[in-house]
């Protein structure tokens, strides 16, 4: 593993400060979702920055079919294991389904994930722009989450890739800018076609990370199982098997990073 990345020599736990160094230089961001000590040990070991406790838990780990039963008790727990054994990695967790309806409830809500969960940032789905400014305001780093929202799934009507047409590509890219204006310190952005996520990721100061979203993003993250081949169901076409091409989950770990860190993933065939 190259010793030339920038976060590569530090012990100290990254912060968000990190990251955006990383975007600053032009050096790629990885990302994965944890939900477990044992994972959250062997994904920080790799060199990985940034830890994503998801609530894609209810789907991988639970076995809903979305994300919507999963509730924040549940999301405690996983971030509270994750952070157990996460010494380096910047851990965020996701505020569940209906648990951000009001700033006070959001910030309720944040506080439990940060004071018991462990968690450095929370992140929520959808331009919440008053929810993040008061967040923001009451001392809490927040993750925004742009183009495919899980949460949002029977209203959008299935996952589908988003900001297809100029209207909705053009609401994305001002909905980011608000999102950042608002105090956010990074952005996820889900199944939004390559050009545009460049393009967000070119305007915005903040560290962008891609799922599903092209090989122009400050990052990637990807579902670690998923990653592993060992989801249930069909895995994304905007993922990966990194372990079919070697003989250990610490290996396949490690080809993640580097495929991320050398520009090698995405490809063409994992974007729209």
């Amino acid at each position: 593993m190259s010793s030339n990345y920038l976060t590569f020599n530090s012990n100290q736990p990254l912060t968000h400060l990190d990251l955006l160094a990383m975007k600053q230089n032009g050096e790629k961001i990885a990302c994965l979702t944890a939900y477990d000590a044992s994972f959250s040990a062997l994904i920080d070991a790799t060199g990985i920055e940034v830890i994503l406790v998801g609530d894609s838990l209810g789907m991988v780990v639970q076995g809903h079919a979305t994300t919507l039963p999963v509730k924040i008790d549940d999301m405690v727990y996983h971030t509270r294991c994750v952070t157990k054994t996460c010494k380096r990695a910047l851990v965020i967790a996701d505020l569940p389904f209906m648990t951000y309806v009001t700033p006070e409830a959001a910030a309720q809500n944040a506080a439990t994930l940060i004071q018991a969960g462990g968690a450095q940032m929370v992140k929520l789905e959808g331009a919440k722009i008053e929810i993040i400014q008061f967040l923001v305001e009451q001392g809490i780093s927040v993750c925004g989450h742009l183009g495919l929202l899980p949460q949002f799934i029977h209203q959008l009507g299935g996952y589908k890739v988003q900001g297809k047409i100029a209207e909705a590509a053009e609401k994305l890219l001002v909905d980011a800018l608000e999102i950042q204006n608002a105090g956010a310190t990074m952005l996820i952005l889900e199944c939004v076609p390559a050009d545009l996520a460049r393009q967000i990721t070119e305007k915005l100061t903040i560290p962008v990370i891609g799922i599903g979203a092209g090989d122009g993003c400050d990052g990637q993250v990807l579902v670690v199982y998923d990653m592993l081949g060992i989801s249930t169901g069909k895995r994304p076409r905007f993922s990966k098997n990194f372990l079919s091409d070697t003989n250990s989950i610490e290996s396949a770990l490690k080809n993640y990073f580097d495929a991320i860190k050398k520009g090698e993933f995405p490809t063409a065939a994992h974007s729209f």
